[in-house]
């Protein structure tokens, strides 16, 4: 990669996530020569995409930092000479993301944005609008390092992988966040840990982890199997069973709970969405609450509620991954990358997350031992309904979708997996033209 001013364009720049990024920035200034950042959003985000720009301009000036900062509904300008491009957009907005939760929950099935049903409504809508995204990034940039960070992200980066000859890598939170967590149970710094994770997005195994060399995998699944805390600010900590973790052998991600304890996951989004609203409905409130913030003129730093958000260390991941492939870094990063033989159980052209080891040629995953049934099971299942689900998405083909959500671990049977598709097409007809 040329040396030099780095440009970072942000696809869905008026996200309440984007003063995170630039607080990311700031860290990094010494190794990261970034002098712009482009931030582009669609008609309906003009407003939020301002507030962003000028609470970023406030951040830059209190550090006085040389950046420029660009807003514009021109993705082709963002795109144009950018050295990396970031996706972090949500089609149909929070509002989408609330029917994402709702209609399954009608059928009594977990309904989540980016894991069963509503993961999948989730990618029929992006799927196209990213691939429209890398047509730009192909003639405009083509050496740019796409990094997606839109969910679902497994999802997204292996459409991206097999249609087009895009530069991306898939990452997401949840790796960075297991580490924190595992960190504090172990009351150690991070960077002392070593995890040995693989699966597929938010359906994440830390098999092995070591501290300062050691193995720590029982320690660590006795204390999480103790009540230690291991969950996500938009996952219900559903308390694990000690014997059903001692059994696994390996570190569940948060996000395993609606896999493994389905009908405890369940009530709780039913009571939840009755009481208190959706997930996507209280995030509305908060994300409110953070524009109120984003306003006020004297607001120079990212403010503490943008933790309540339920994407920490959002920056972290994202940036992490910038300086490991602008500065040759070699160092292992969890990201979602194409499989080329790591689990020897599926294909070489999915997607996979895992550990990786990253520099200037990109992430080039690390091969671990075969997985025991306990968990290739599960990930052959789900990886199953992400394929066909890609396939849907692309080709707007109905059989594909139906085939999809029937092989869904969390769609009980066909009658509710064709009635929650049927609902799906309907409440989404405007933002799923490949289907009319």
């Amino acid at each position: 990669m040329a040396r030099g001013a780095l440009k970072l364009a942000i696809i869905g720049g008026g996200s309440s996530y984007s003063p995170e990024l630039v607080e990311g920035v700031l860290k990094r200034l010494e190794y990261l020569p970034v002098k712009e950042i482009h931030f582009v959003d669609v008609e309906a985000g003009q407003e939020k995409l301002e507030i962003i720009a000028a609470l970023a301009k406030r951040m830059i000036k209190k550090c006085g930092a040389d950046i420029t900062i660009n807003t514009s509904l021109d993705r082709r300008a963002a795109i144009t000479g950018a050295d990396f491009v970031m996706t972090q957009f949500r089609v149909g907005g929070l509002q989408a993301r609330a029917n994402d939760e709702r209609i399954p929950l009608k059928y009594d099935v977990i309904g989540q944005e980016t894991t069963g049903p509503g993961g999948f409504a989730k990618a029929l809508r992006t799927i196209p609008v990213i691939l429209d995204v890398c047509k730009d990034i192909e003639a405009l940039a083509p050496n740019a390092w796409m990094l997606n960070f839109t969910n679902p992200a497994g999802l997204v980066t292996e459409a991206v992988l097999k249609y087009t000859q895009v530069k991306t890598i898939g990452l997401c939170n949840v790796p960075v966040s297991m580490t924190m967590m595992i960190a504090e149970m172990m009351g150690c710094q991070p960077e002392e840990l070593t995890l040995e994770s693989a699966g597929l997005n938010h359906l994440l195994w830390a098999h092995r982890a070591w501290l300062n060399g050691e193995d720590i995998t029982e320690q660590v699944l006795e204390k999480v199997g103790d009540g230690a805390n291991f969950s996500m600010k938009n996952i219900f900590e559903e308390p694990w069973d000690p014997d059903f973790l001692r059994a696994l052998g390996a570190i569940p991600c948060p996000y395993h709970r609606y896999f493994y304890q389905t009908e405890a996951m369940l009530a709780e989004e039913k009571e939840t969405a009755a009481h208190g609203g959706t997930r996507a409905e209280q995030v509305m409130v908060t994300e409110q609450a953070l524009f109120e913030l984003y306003q006020d003129t004297s607001l120079d730093e990212k403010p503490a509620l943008l933790e309540e958000r339920g994407g920490a260390y959002y920056s972290d991941a994202s940036l992490n991954l910038v300086d490991a492939l602008y500065n040759n870094r070699n160092t292992i990063n969890v990201v979602n990358v194409r499989n080329s033989g790591t689990l020897s159980f599926l294909p070489d052209d999915v997607v996979i997350e895992c550990s990786a080891v990253v520099g200037s040629a990109g992430a080039r995953p690390l091969i671990i031992e075969s997985l025991s049934p306990a968990v290739s099971g599960l990930i052959h299942q789900v990886k199953a309904y992400e394929q066909l689900t890609v396939e849907a998405a692309v080709h707007g083909d109905y059989d594909k979708a139906l085939m999809a959500l029937t092989n869904n671990p969390l769609v009980p049977d066909i009658s509710k997996a064709k009635a929650i598709l049927d609902d799906i097409l309907r409440t989404n007809y405007d933002y799923l033209p490949q289907f009319r």
